[in-house]
């Protein structure tokens, strides 16, 4: 069965830490980009960072800095690391698998940054 299934949401204070993961099944996982996304109320969903099967990384400018996408291969899951969290981060994060014109979503985890 193809899935991908992401944790690691939650709440957080402004300045704290969260690390999401992707896990993956059913895909040849080492060849495939890895992208997380996110869409917060009432605006579209957007690309955050992404990395290539070459391990090359990519981000949107509102998280650079801040943010690390990272993928173990060996463990079919890629990361997001996301550091001094602000409340314009508050969104649903979503993983992405892409291959040529084979796209595969995860489910989303909810990611709130509140005092």
């Amino acid at each position: 069965q193809v899935q991908l299934v992401e944790s690691g949401g939650g709440l957080m204070q402004p300045g704290g830490s969260l690390r999401l993961s992707c896990a993956a099944s059913g895909i040849a996982f080492s060849i495939y980009a890895m992208g997380w996304y996110r869409q917060a109320p009432g605006k579209q969903r957007e690309l955050v960072a992404a990395i290539t099967s070459g391990g090359s990384t990519n981000y949107v400018d509102s998280v650079k800095g801040r943010f690390t996408i990272s993928r173990d291969n060996a463990k079919n899951t890629v990361y997001l690391q996301m550091n001094s969290l602000k409340p314009e981060d508050t969104a649903v994060y979503y993983c992405n698998a892409a291959r040529r014109a084979n796209t595969i979503w995860g489910q989303g985890t909810q990611v709130t940054v509140s005092s």
